[in-house]
């Protein structure tokens, strides 16, 4: 007797033999049962036009529902019975839920819910753990990030091809720091489980030679904390100073071993707050989850340094000068592609400064702000016979320019990665403030500490002595234009805390109130600090 098999458009029907979960059975109305659960999948499915799509690319066929797809099922619920471990909030894809869902799916319409119940979490989870919970730039406007958000039928058509245990480890960033922040989160779970890092200190400020009460409650806590092996010392000796320095440089304050108010404003932090700055430090992590340039330049913008970074090595760092936490003077969130440097640039003065800060001088006074070119339709004119207080910031005719010179805003060189908001490196006249703790005073873009040695480190891959090509430009004052034959990838990120590849667990504090804002959004989308007490 030979087996006739009736195909179209529609979901299948068999006539005689057919398969169900794998099983072969004979009836017409398992025959039945298999075209009703096609018809639950695509009822279930027709809400989400990926799950759509890929559903009926399969002829509504199941990926999780059947006996052969129990290495799958396991797979997606081992992740989401994980979610905590990547901060991930469990109520947003509920594992006992999906169990429930798949232990209680005894008829085609329930199988076929499940179905749809299980790609969904997938999708969600998937999407969450690789490149982050929320969308930043809903959140704070300045984080302009593209985040690396897959297609979700590219998603599960992938999922549906490969080994679903491998596909699911592979999902969150594998970067080292994302690994070493996971794992500090996990030791800072259980600290808080055993009862956290102690008495706060009831001191407004310890310093060597100091003791009594405070000075072992200072000792206690940073024992507690790692920084001080274990003393039965009252006294604020060089140990405690030592360990107190140590402190000093992994929250980026003055490293001088005295307890001030802000090194005590530190010390008294709490490990839940610390916990929720690890959070967040993992879901930044997620939004840079892609390939980040075998060079590339980071700029951390909480910690006011700029930094070098070949094959995840740190070749050269600097001290830099941020925007001003004034609204409207923040430096943003954004990657962009350094493409050349400028030797003795000319500074062109962003509009809103040109009419917020120069148009009320020189209203005031003509001759206000004599070290800027007036030019009008890139033709530099003279300032004489002009009535500036005619001019209002909408009206105002004219560019104003800062030729090359000693005195010129961007010092002696600028490195540009082209965007839409004007920002890039430069160096400065006012050297200053680079040996300020807070150092957020510019307005938007970078300053750079150590310019001519960022520009001789990034030059050396093209030129044989790049010092010498340097200041050559540099010494002809004029306006020179030197591209760099690599494009170099720059990051301009707003890390709060991090690990270095030595283990130190670096915090920094929340400049600009992001972290406030970012941690509320978590909180609302179900995130919770936990303890572990096992």
């Amino acid at each position: 007797m030979r087996l006739r098999i009736f195909r179209s458009a529609a979901p299948l029907l068999v006539v005689g033999l057919v398969f169900f979960n794998g099983l072969l059975v004979t009836h017409s109305a398992d025959a039945q049962q298999v075209t009703a659960l096609r018809q639950a999948i695509a009822e279930a499915a027709s809400s989400n036009d990926a799950l759509a799509t890929f559903y009926r690319e399969r002829n509504f066929e199941p990926i999780w529902t059947t006996t052969e797809a129990a290495s799958r099922r396991n797979a997606l619920l081992t992740a989401l019975d994980r979610a905590e471990d990547h901060g991930l909030p469990v109520s947003r894809y509920d594992a006992d839920l999906l169990r429930a869902t798949f232990r209680d799916a005894d008829n085609p319409y329930a199988r076929g819910q499940a179905e749809v119940l299980a790609s969904r979490m997938f999708l969600q989870y998937a999407r969450d753990v690789q490149s982050g919970l929320l969308e930043p730039d809903d959140v704070v406007s300045d984080i302009v990030k593209d985040l690396p958000r897959r297609d979700p039928l590219e998603q599960i058509r992938s999922f549906a091809s490969s080994n679903p245990h491998e596909f699911m480890r592979a999902l969150p960033p594998s970067h080292p720091e994302y690994v070493r922040l996971m794992r500090e989160k996990l030791r800072l779970e259980r600290v808080l489980g055993a009862g956290g890092w102690g008495s706060t200190v009831q001191a407004g400020a310890l310093a060597p030679g100091d003791s009594g009460e405070p000075v072992i409650a200072l000792r206690n806590r940073l024992i507690a904390m790692g920084y001080l092996e274990r003393s039965a010392s009252a006294t604020y000796d060089a140990t405690l100073q030592a360990a107190v320095q140590r402190f000093q440089n992994d929250h980026g304050l003055t490293a001088d071993g005295e307890a001030g108010a802000d090194t005590m404003a530190e010390i008294n932090v709490g490990v839940e707050t610390r916990l929720g700055q690890i959070i967040l430090a993992m879901e930044r992590q997620r939004w840079m989850n892609r390939e980040r340039g075998d060079r590339h330049i980071l700029v951390n913008i909480a910690d006011f340094h700029a930094y070098v970074i070949d094959g995840e090595q740190v070749t050269f760092e600097t001290r830099v000068v941020v925007g001003h936490r004034d609204s409207d003077r923040r430096t943003p969130e954004f990657s962009d592609v350094m493409e050349h440097m400028v030797i003795n640039p000319s500074w062109n003065v962003p509009r809103s400064i040109a009419v917020g800060e120069y148009l009320p001088q020189m209203r005031s006074n003509p001759a206000a702000a004599g070290h800027l070119q007036l030019l009008r339709g890139g033709r530099v004119v003279s300032r004489q016979g002009i009535d500036f207080s005619q001019y209002t910031a909408r009206n105002f005719p004219f560019d104003l320019r800062q030729p090359p010179g000693s005195q010129n805003a961007l010092g002696e060189v600028k490195f540009m990665f082209p965007n839409r908001w004007n920002i890039y490196l430069h160096d400065t006249p006012s050297r200053n403030l680079f040996e300020r703790q807070v150092r957020a005073y510019s307005h938007g873009c970078v300053r750079v500490h150590r310019p001519q040695e960022l520009a001789y480190h990034l030059l050396a891959p093209q030129e044989e002595d790049p010092e010498a090509l340097y200041q050559t430009y540099r010494r002809s004052g004029r306006e020179t234009q030197v591209n760099l034959e690599t494009p170099i990838p720059v990051h301009l990120v707003y890390w709060t805390a991090w690990i270095t590849p030595e283990g130190r667990v670096n915090y920094r504090d929340d400049v600009y109130g992001r972290n406030t804002l970012l941690w509320q959004a978590m909180l609302d989308a179900g995130v919770a600090v936990r303890a572990v007490t096992s």
